[in-house]
C-alpha cells in the first residue's frame, strides 16, 4: 500500500506544480496608473513589508512636517526606503504586486490629502523605463498616522513566481 500512496504523493505534487505558472497582472484601461488585480500562483515566494513612513529630509530635524517635506516628497522618501528593504531581501521594485496607502490630510490643504502629490511620487517608481510593471493598490485618507509630521504610510507586497 505504501508504494501506492507515494505514486499518488509525487503525481499529486507534478500536477500541482504544472500549473504554477507567471504572476499575471491584471491591467486597466488606460490611462489608469494602477492594476484592476493580479494572480500570484500557487508556490510563489512572497515577502510583505510593514507599512513604511518617510525619513527627515534632515536627520537633525524632525519636528514639523516640512522636516519630511510635501506628499510628494513622503511618497519618494517611502518608496527609497521599500525599495531597500526589497533589495536587502533579494526584490525589485518591479516584484511589487500590491500597495495599501495609507495618506493623512495636509494642514496646507484644509486637512484634504494630496493624491496628485502621492500619484506623482508613485509614478517615478512604477509605469517606467526602469520599471514598467503597475500594481494593485488602494489608497486612502486616514485621520492620523504613527508620528504628527507624516502624511504617507505605504505597505508592500512584492512576489516572485515560481521556478
Amino acid at each position: 500500500m505504501k508504494p501506492l500512496l507515494t505514486s499518488f504523493a509525487i503525481t499529486l505534487f507534478s500536477a500541482t506544480s504544472a500549473v504554477a505558472g507567471p504572476i499575471v497582472r491584471h491591467t486597466n484601461p488606460p490611462p489608469a496608473i494602477i492594476l484592476s488585480g493580479v494572480t500570484v500562483p500557487a508556490g510563489a515566494e512572497t515577502l510583505i513589508l510593514s507599512g513604511q513612513l518617510a525619513s527627515p529630509i534632515d536627520p537633525a530635524k524632525t519636528d514639523s512636517i516640512e522636516a519630511f517635506g510635501d506628499t510628494k516628497t513622503q511618497t519618494i522618501s517611502t518608496f527609497n526606503k521599500i525599495k531597500a528593504l526589497l533589495a536587502k531581501q533579494g526584490y525589485m521594485m518591479s516584484d511589487i504586486v500590491k500597495l495599501t496607502v495609507f495618506v493623512a490630510g495636509d494642514p496646507k490643504l484644509g486637512g484634504k490629502m494630496d493624491f496628485a502629490g502621492f500619484n506623482a511620487g508613485y509614478k517615478e517608481f512604477f509605469g517606467t523605463a526602469e520599471n514598467p510593471n503597475l500594481v494593485a493598490r488602494s489608497t486612502v485618507q486616514v485621520a492620523a498616522l504613527a508620528g504628527p509630521n507624516f502624511l504617507i504610510e505605504i505597505e508592500a507586497i512584492a512576489a516572485k513566481a515560481p521556478k
